[in-house]
């Protein structure tokens, strides 16, 4: 390679990803100029003055000469400070006042600031995820090292761009950071803590059971969102691999680092919230709130009050596991294998059903409400469950119900014989796999078809009430599902009735 081009690795950012870009630097003869090409942002291309004066505030010499730089590969959009440090090091090694020999061994990621000390940057771990998978080591801002170094690579934390350029010269060694995972503390809240509401309780543990979706509806301040809160807390921890993911969805979604390293995440966006801050998107796509609630829990809380059109992007992600954007400038699929629960009021008013209140809501107006929700979607959630009043008593009982601990104790076993059976949790049963495992007898498929007369359910509704029985028998150690089963699993399709 010529003494006047260097070559310097870097990662850009592409959604959740994180692919590789090669920072080409040229120096040559002619007026001074400095020019960055390879489709830059307008943020890429305002570090022409943060370099210059961050190695100037460094006492390096800026080059007086023609510089320029190639982001490879060129139709790949570039933008935030993420190139600063490899720009930097590209013009420092083209010029011969770093050694260029090892450079290939690194990726650089930083932002400069005019002094030369270095800032930190999004989508680190992701980065560094990358980083790992080539063999090569990270240079990165010391406040970025920590979640970077989750990767398991060699990561090196550098405070500027000084300390940089004396580890590329071997004269002090930049520290390298080991990865220390954020604490595993259970924050969540205890189900020990709702009084009464056995109906309730018993759905939201066959909902962790088998990882179904779940819909609380009842007058207001029955419960409902206190038992919503309490899923992830009666949910099995996270594996390694998934808490990875799921912290590395946070970095690139310019959320930080998740909140628990192996408590699953627990979304719970406001009913205003628009259809791109649901499922994702914007001009440069960005992960919403179901990529965010990836191996988790998104609680939708006041269902109706959602705009349709809204709550309508939620059904193909609720089948496939992931969102598919397409935008003129990038197509980027995003994870998306979230457990559903929502609560909602029985009518405008909130008190139809109620034994407290009388309601005054007639018939049309309850059906208008009720429609905001539609039929395809109802039919993607597993559980519908009604949350009524405490009878008299419940509410000053000092008997405090079942733990989360223990009720987690029931779910994990019950999620572990599913993955020993089937490899995948019941709810992510399909095609062949439903068919065997969820096998009925004639006089329970005789059943089955006068109930999806009577109750008018249609076909997926079917197939994600057989799912329900399956859960429910794993939870007693059945291997078969039997009738009481499937009674009790047609019991929680309450809306489907009208």
């Amino acid at each position: 390679m010529s003494p006047s081009l260097a070559m310097v690795y870097s990662r850009a950012k592409l959604g959740i990803d994180a692919p590789l870009v090669c920072v080409e630097t040229h120096l040559s003869n002619g007026l001074p100029s400095f020019n960055i090409v390879g489709l830059p942002e307008a943020a890429v291309k305002e570090s022409k003055d943060r370099v210059r004066s961050a190695l100037l505030n460094s006492h390096f010499e800026f080059p007086a000469r023609r510089i320029t730089v190639n982001l490879a590969p060129a139709d790949l959009p570039k933008d935030g400070g993420r190139f600063d440090l490899a720009i930097a090091l590209g013009i420092l090694a083209a010029s011969e006042q770093i050694p260029s020999s090892n450079l290939t061994k690194y990726e650089c990621l930083g932002e400069l600031a005019l002094s030369g000390e270095l800032r930190p940057i999004s989508s680190a771990l992701p980065s560094a995820m990358a980083c790992a998978d080539q063999g090569r080591a990270l240079i990165i801002s010391a406040d970025n090292a920590q979640e970077a170094a989750l990767a398991g690579g060699r990561c090196y934390a550098a405070h500027n761009l000084l300390s940089v350029c004396a580890h590329l010269h071997r004269r002090e060694a930049m520290p390298q950071v080991s990865a220390v995972p954020p604490s595993a503390e259970n924050t969540v809240a205890d189900l020990a803590d709702v009084k009464g509401q056995r109906q309730a309780r018993r759905a939201l543990e066959i909902a962790a059971a088998g990882l179904h979706n779940l819909l609380f509806f009842g007058p207001p301040g029955t419960g409902k969102t206190m038992l919503a809160s309490r899923l992830a807390g009666i949910l099995p921890p996270l594996s390694d691999k998934e808490a990875l993911q799921v912290a590395a969805i946070y970095s690139a979604g310019n959320g930080g680092s998740a909140p628990n390293w192996r408590q699953r995440p627990f979304r719970n966006p406001h009913h205003s919230a628009s259809a791109i801050a649901l499922v994702g998107g914007g001009s440069t796509p960005q992960p919403g709130e179901i990529t965010l609630a990836h191996k988790g829990v998104l609680f939708l809380d006041e269902l109706p009050e959602f705009p349709r059109s809204v709550l309508e992007v939620l059904r193909e992600p609720m089948e496939n596991g992931e969102i598919r954007i397409s935008r003129a400038r990038a197509q980027l699929c995003f994870p998306a294998r979230f457990q559903l629960i929502a609560a909602m009021n029985p009518c405008p008013c909130g008190h139809s059903g109620s034994s407290s209140r009388a309601c005054s809501c007639n018939f049309e107006q309850i059906k208008r409400y009720r429609d905001r929700i539609s039929g395809p979607l109802l039919d993607r959630i597993d559980l519908q469950v009604p949350v009524n009043n405490l009878v008299r008593g419940e509410l000053q009982s000092q008997q405090r119900g079942e733990s989360s601990s223990t009720v987690a104790a029931r779910v994990k076993s019950c999620l572990e014989r599913q993955y020993q059976r089937q490899g995948v949790s019941n709810a992510e049963l399909g095609g062949e796999s439903l068919a065997e495992h969820c096998c009925l007898t004639q006089q329970q498929q005789n059943m089955m078809e006068t109930a999806m007369e009577k109750l008018g359910l249609s076909a997926r509704a079917f197939h994600r009430t057989l799912k329900v029985a399956r859960t429910l028998a794993d939870l007693t150690g059945e291997v078969q599902i039997q009738t009481p089963h499937l009674n009790e699993a047609l019991s929680y399709r309450m809306l489907d009735r009208g």
